[in-house]
């Protein structure tokens, strides 16, 4: 206990499933957690809980980040309101998804990428220079073992509607592109202090299948795992000491494994950060 005693937190997508979760433990721990979340109504409930486990009340609390993955605006304001608070920042877990949705994003991406990837994307590089000024910091970017359907990767297709019927695809593609940004950013990082994390957290009956329709996405959550087990993951490698001088890597069951053929290619890593560069100033 008392790990994280003195450190700040961002959690996106904390308001349920795994990041809920996430934060939860973390708060736990002593850390400062920031849930960053589009609804301040359902994101409530989740503060009280989390600020009545509280012990020391002068280390350790939940706060309310206002957070949009899907509208560049919000993501930008969200960023600047954490700033304005002239804290430090240790960790930042980039956790909200979706799966199974269908559309596209305020931003003019399909929206599961958009979410997935590019709304995480700006966020973390808005609040770069804030985590390598608290190094060590660590920035976990929750992803899926679904990034190893994808086969190719045209990037072209992200700024187009979701054209499958499942929106399986798309969460594949989204879930490849989280662990090639957590290894295109590793590589950025350096020396700074600051260590990158993509992972699988399993798979989890939690609300990041909420688009799937009725009565599929009951009986798909019969196979999964709760939240806590899908936190752990998470968790080891925001926390766990062994980790700390690791970077760039894809996790699962709390231990380094291979991530696909695609997630590899360092290539494709460096187009896509390129890509999403100008994607975000746009």
């Amino acid at each position: 206990m008392g790990k994280m005693t003195g450190k700040v937190a961002i959690v996106t997508g904390a308001n349920t499933g795994i990041g809920r979760e996430t934060a939860k433990e973390l708060a736990r721990e002593g850390a400062h957690v920031f849930l960053a979340c589009r609804s301040r109504d359902k994101t409530q409930p989740v503060l009280d809980e989390i600020n009545g486990l509280i012990q020391d009340k002068d280390q350790a609390k939940a706060e309310f980040l206002p957070l949009d993955l899907g509208s560049f605006d919000s993501v930008r304001k969200c960023a600047e309101l954490f700033l304005e608070k002239n804290l430090p920042l240790h960790l930042l877990v980039n956790n909200a998804g979706l799966a199974g949705a269908k559309g596209m994003t305020e931003s003019g991406f399909e929206v599961t990428f958009g979410v997935c990837h590019v709304g995480h994307f700006l966020l973390t590089t808005l609040l770069l220079d804030k985590l390598k000024q608290s190094a060590p910091a660590r920035i976990v970017v929750v992803s899926s073992k679904i990034h190893k359907r994808p086969k190719k990767f045209d990037l072209s297709d992200v700024r187009a509607p979701t054209k499958t019927l499942d929106g399986l695809k798309e969460y594949g593609l989204a879930k490849l592109a989280n662990v090639l940004f957590a290894k295109a950013l590793a590589k950025r990082l350096q020396g700074t202090g600051v260590t990158t994390y993509a992972l699988h957290p399993g798979v989890v009956a939690s609300d990041v299948w909420r688009a799937i329709p009725w009565p599929l996405d009951k009986l798909i959550k019969l196979f999964m795992i709760s939240t806590e087990e899908g936190a752990k993951t998470s968790l080891y490698c925001a926390m766990a000491d062994e980790v700390a001088g690791q970077s760039g890597l894809y996790y699962d069951e709390c231990k380094v494994t291979e991530p696909s053929p695609l997630a590899l290619d360092e290539g494709l890593a460096e187009r896509l950060w390129k890509e999403s560069e100008k994607w975000v100033s746009a």
